[in-house]
């Protein structure tokens, strides 16, 4: 294609300004040309696109993906939006970066999979953290052999949200494991170049479905052994760390998810020990130049629908060692969707009753 690339927004969502916008401004590849939003009022849709210099606005997702000077969506909505809107993307001829992860469960993934098979669109996950060149020095590293045979990962990852955020909603795709552990989980996949099967997990839980906390044991098929522990409401206010324990020395890696930011590299080995830093520039603005090249190639991404599958098999499997149900399971969506219409019934006739009630004479 000849020209930068024509990126539509699905949602006005406060994380597409920090993901791709203020890139696309500073790119020549990618210009964003038009921004969706249908739960907002239309006065924030007006001042969002004013605020981030973006000249088409629509009320209906659907709506941009019929125009035909779009090439591409960026698919920020909450996760359990994330299959359907790629599915209607893809349908519509249009290329696809959706918002980590791919899809709330392995299956939905598979959707978007089959959908994108057989046409040269590109579809992408948004995994911002495969496209710095830290990602690549640890695999060399674990290749080199320096540290001998890998024996064990432990990886940590934990943040403070507030129980209002919608990482706490079911319905919206929340929990733990599935927003925040897909990092590491797939960190771990991208430098092994294996695939993790779940020996038992433990969870923390908000409510009867949310996990809080999530301790897991893992098993590579070298047989290295992976413990895992992510936290989104824990005493760990903040914790993105990793080491990697081999036969010979270790790794250690403080910052795997924002490098660019700042990160610690350490090998410690026979040798002694020696700490790196990493250059590179802004993972999400690589990520968007990758996105844009990749449409232009016909090349896949690194983060393309394949691993994203990969990378979901090992969250749902995590989900149901710790006994609980994988995200996106439409049982579960039932029993919520009627407890919900169970519940606003109730709010329905509640003042009913209690108008009949005040109106009894004082002697009932």
């Amino acid at each position: 294609m000849s020209g930068p690339l024509r990126l539509g927004i699905l949602g006005a969502a406060r994380i597409a300004p920090f993901a791709v916008i203020r890139h696309a401004h500073r790119l020549d590849c990618v210009d964003v040309v038009a921004v969706a939003e249908e739960y907002h009022p239309r006065r924030y849709l007006t001042r969002y696109a004013k605020k981030h210099g973006i000249l088409k606005t629509y009320r209906s997702f659907d709506a941009l993906l019929t125009d035909p000077d779009i090439d591409a969506v960026y698919l920020p909505l909450p996760i359990s939006m994330h299959a359907d809107w790629c599915i209607r993307s893809i349908n519509a001829g249009k290329h696809v970066l959706c918002e980590k992860p791919l899809a709330a469960n392995a299956q939905e993934a598979e959707r978007v999979l089959h959908a994108s098979e057989g046409s040269d669109l590109v579809v992408a996950e948004a995994m911002h953290f495969r496209y710095h060149p830290l990602v690549n020095r640890v695999r060399d590293i674990l290749h080199s052999g320096e540290i001998g045979r890998v024996e064990l990962i432990d990886a940590s990852f934990s943040a403070y949200w507030p129980f209002t955020d919608f990482r706490f909603d079911y319905a919206m795709g929340g929990g733990g494991t599935i927003d925040m552990g897909c990092y590491p989980i797939g960190f771990i996949r991208a430098v092994t170049e294996e695939e993790p099967t779940v020996v038992d997990a433990r969870a923390g839980l908000y409510g009867a479905l949310i996990d809080r906390w999530m301790r897991a044991t893992m098993r590579l098929p070298s047989g290295a052994g992976v413990r895992l522990f992510v936290g989104m409401r824990c005493r760990n206010l903040l914790s993105v760390s990793m080491k990697i324990q081999g036969s010979q020395g270790t790794i250690q890696i403080l910052n795997f998810i924002k490098p660019e930011v700042y990160h610690r590299l350490k090998v410690t080995n026979r040798t002694g020990v020696r700490r790196e830093r990493v250059p590179g520039g802004s993972t999400y603005r690589t990520q968007l130049q990758a996105f844009a090249e990749a449409v232009r190639t016909g090349m896949p991404p690194v983060t393309n629908v394949r691993d994203s599958v990969d990378n979901a098999r090992v969250i749902d499997a995590v989900y149901l060692a710790a006994g609980l149900p994988v995200r996106g399971d439409e049982a579960v969506l039932a029993r919520l969707r009627a407890e919900q219409e169970h519940l606003s019934l109730i709010h329905i006739s509640e003042p009913t009753r209690l108008d009949a009630r005040s109106r009894m004479p004082s002697s009932a």
